[in-house]
């Protein structure tokens, strides 16, 4: 099974429909339009596969990229590896499938604090979306809270001053805080507040940035709160 074989088999799953809704969403590659669920469909075909990832994630196409990130075994991705990927991720996939293959690997933490300070809006946005990753499948005790703490609150004084992307993933790792450790909980929802709502250019698209408090609380409700994920991917 090589790239170029699956390519041509999502170049004839592509939708134009969905193809112009993910071009509205910001989808700046070569685009075939794959719904996810059959690029779900590749994924249980191939399982993890490293070298088959680093190859679809270089064919430039937008569904041959997002496909890498499912299959992509992530403890084996480099350092190396996911820097190229994320100087490639501008539009969707610095939302999705940098942060989940990122968390994973052995080297996510480094690799987030590094990205939050790029001054490219896209890889700062990755470096946030794979902080709000981190907390949701590790274990609290393999997590740094004083660190954590640390970031909320440099969210909490930055963000209104933070380019769109930026903003929206800061506003998601607070809720990701909120959600995932129970013990930053209270912090999460007071740093929310003074927060208050963060208004981001959706690009004329039905998708709204929730109020981190309103959302934390929502999970709180239903008895969640701390019940982490097996993996990032979705």
């Amino acid at each position: 099974m090589t790239a170029e074989n699956i390519l041509k088999e999502l170049k004839d799953a592509g939708d134009e429909r969905y193809k112009r809704i993910l071009l509205n969403h910001g989808v700046k590659q070569q685009c075939f339009g794959v719904k996810i669920e059959i690029l779900k469909k590749f994924q249980k075909r191939i399982k993890k596969d490293y070298q088959l990832a680093l190859d679809l994630y270089d064919t430039g196409v937008y569904d041959a990229m997002y496909l890498a990130g499912l299959i992509a075994d992530d403890e084996k991705m480099t350092q190396k590896d996911l820097n190229r990927w994320v100087r490639k991720s501008d539009g969707p996939l610095a939302g999705s499938t940098i942060p989940w293959v990122a968390a994973g690997s052995l080297k996510g933490k480094q690799l987030a604090l590094k990205w939050i300070d790029s001054k490219k809006e896209y890889i700062a946005g990755a470096g946030w979306a794979t902080l709000s990753c981190l907390v949701s499948i590790k274990a609290d005790d393999e997590l740094d809270l004083e660190e954590l703490n640390q970031l909320l609150l440099r969210t909490q004084k930055t963000i209104h001053l933070s380019p769109d992307e930026v903003r929206y993933q800061m506003n998601m790792f607070v809720i990701s805080v909120g959600c995932y450790i129970k013990s930053l909980t209270k912090f999460a929802i007071e740093v929310g507040e003074k927060i208050g709502a963060v208004s981001v250019d959706m690009r004329g698209t039905a998708c709204k940035v929730p109020f981190a408090p309103d959302y934390i609380r929502k999970v709180e409700t239903r008895g969640n709160i701390g019940k982490k994920r097996k993996n990032a991917k979705c």
